[in-house]
This record gives C-alpha cells, sequence and structure tokens, in this order.
C-alpha cells in the first residue's frame, strides 16, 4: 500500500509558468524546511517560486506591481466562483497562503468576513507579508500548522466555516492526505450548514478521475468549474445537497460584477466556465488513506 505522505505545504499552484524563469530576476532566494524558495520580477509581475525542479518550476504567487488587485492567474479567478453559491461567508477558512493575494482580496470584497489562512510553511507567511503585501489584522489570521492537522483539531472544537477553499500544494500537486477519502470527510464536518467548499485542482491526468470520484463520494453532486486549455480546475461543492441552480448563481453574479472587475475577473467569464457534467470515469476508485497513488496517476496523461 502507498501511505499519505506525513507533511503538506501550503501554497498556491499554477498549471503552466507563465515567465521564462531563466530569463527573471532573482531579488531574493532562501532555503525553507522544505525547499529552496525564491522571488523573481520580470517585467511589472514578482512572484514567488518554488524550485521543486531545475527546469521551469512552478510559480506560486504573482503580484502585478502596477495593478496589485488584478488576479494574474487564471485559478485564483475561477476560486471566485465560490461567491456566486455562497454570497455572504461569515467565516472562511484557506488552506494555502501563497503570497496572500486571495485573502488579501476577500477581506476587501467582505468587510464582515473573518478569514484564516492555514499555512506549513513559516518562510512562506514571511515572505508573503515581505513582498507580496499580506497583513494581518484582527480578521485576518495566519495559523502555521499542517492543513489536515488543522481540520482535525477544528473539528474537535466544534468550529465551522462557511467557506473553506483547498489550495494546498507542495509545488507539483497536493499533498496526498490532503485528496483523500477521509480528509475530505473530515472537511465536511468543519461546514456550516450553508458551508461550501472550492478546491483547486487539475483536470489533465489520470488523477482527475479519481479525484471527482473521491469528491462526489463525500459531497454528492458538485459544479466543475474547468478551463480545457489549461488544466486548470475547481471543486465547487456545497455541505448539503441538492445543488443550487445555475439560475441562481447568474442572479448572485449581477450583485459581484462591479467588484470583481477590480481584480480583473469578469462573471460572465466565471459562468462559462461552470458545469455539472460528470466527466469522469464512473467505475473509478476511491483515494484513502491507504490507496492515496497521486504521484503516480498526477503525470499519467489520458
Amino acid at each position: 500500500m502507498h501511505k499519505p505522505v506525513l507533511f503538506c505545504v501550503s501554497v498556491l499552484l499554477v498549471t503552466v509558468s507563465l515567465l521564462a524563469y531563466a530569463d527573471a530576476k532573482t531579488v531574493h532566494t532562501e532555503k525553507s524546511l522544505y525547499r529552496n524558495i525564491s522571488v523573481v520580477k520580470e517585467g511589472d509581475l514578482t512572484c514567488l517560486v518554488f524550485e521543486t525542479r531545475k527546469e521551469n518550476p512552478p510559480y506560486q504567487t504573482c503580484k502585478d506591481e502596477n495593478d496589485p488587485k488584478r488576479f494574474v492567474f487564471s485559478y485564483t479567478k475561477l476560486i471566485l466562483t465560490g461567491l456566486l453559491y455562497n454570497a455572504n461567508p461569515e467565516k472562511i477558512l484557506v488552506i494555502g497562503l501563497g503570497g496572500g493575494t486571495l485573502p488579501m482580496a476577500l477581506s476587501e470584497m467582505l468587510p464582515n468576513a473573518e478569514i484564516t489562512s492555514v499555512e506549513i510553511d513559516p518562510a512562506v507567511i514571511k515572505l508573503a507579508k515581505q513582498y507580496f503585501e499580506y497583513q494581518e489584522s484582527p480578521r485576518i489570521k495566519t495559523v502555521e500548522r499542517d492543513g489536515r492537522l488543522f481540520i482535525k483539531r477544528a473539528a474537535l472544537k466544534k468550529e465551522s466555516f462557511d467557506w473553506i477553499i483547498l489550495d494546498a500544494f507542495n509545488g507539483d500537486y497536493i499533498p496526498e492526505h490532503l485528496m483523500t477519502q477521509e480528509f475530505l470527510q473530515e472537511v465536511k464536518s468543519v461546514l456550516s450548514e450553508t458551508g461550501i467548499i472550492t478546491a483547486n485542482t487539475f483536470s489533465q491526468s489520470k488523477l482527475y478521475a479519481y479525484e471527482s470520484a473521491t469528491y462526489h463520494s463525500v459531497y454528492g453532486d458538485f459544479y466543475n468549474v474547468k478551463r480545457k486549455n489549461t488544466g486548470n480546475r475547481i471543486v465547487l461543492a456545497p455541505a448539503q445537497q441538492p445543488l443550487i441552480k445555475l439560475s441562481k448563481l447568474e442572479l448572485n453574479a449581477t450583485r459581484w460584477e462591479s467588484t470583481f472587475e477590480q481584480y480583473g475577473v469578469d462573471v460572465d467569464w466565471l459562468l462559462d466556465h461552470i458545469q455539472t457534467k460528470k466527466d469522469w470515469d464512473q467505475t473509478s476508485d476511491l483515494l484513502t488513506d491507504q490507496y492515496a497513488p497521486a504521484n503516480l496517476l498526477k503525470f499519467d496523461k489520458e
């Protein structure tokens, strides 16, 4: 049996590096507890890079210095579909900090919400504050901890959240122990009655079917928010069935139109990427704590 890894590094991951890493100017580099981390600049962009491989290491977060609010990567835009489903989350949990772009934006969009970000790597937290304008406040908190351990403790304390954003990556993909049926059940246990999750995943390997089947086994029907040309995929799932109808999401979108524009996000573009079609092999095995061969499946193309 392939056992799950014992730690996770919570970061933001992009499907394709947007910059030519070799041409980027490195302004900071250090060895964290988990890997080498660099901050690089090219043109107007400042980016956080995890050097998990020598060529084309994945960019985790990028900030446009001329337009700091603008979401540079598509997957961060797609995550905002959560606000089309639950427009008034009061308690938000983000598993994976990266540069802190998302929690800072959500704190502006939702001035009364409490936002907690969980990040295992202290170096990531430090660099988010130093280079990406991440700032804590009475409403914005950061916890240095493994994401699964945080969820387990939250469950023991009977905590609940209205929106949980799963965005934990180790540089190449999601740590295996944050992909299993048992973990997703633990996440569901700390969702409020009207709570939702948005999970950042991929869609261009055999792992897609296993992941999809695992999410469906825990949450039932969910919205698939996908970009076919990039492989970006967000799972949008509610704590309780049935799914809110797409027409309700379209109605909620009108509320957010002008706000999202400030971050370079078009609501019609978001709606165009939402689907409910079960486009995976329904007979796929589930990912469990005893069976999670993610390292084999993620590079095995369909």
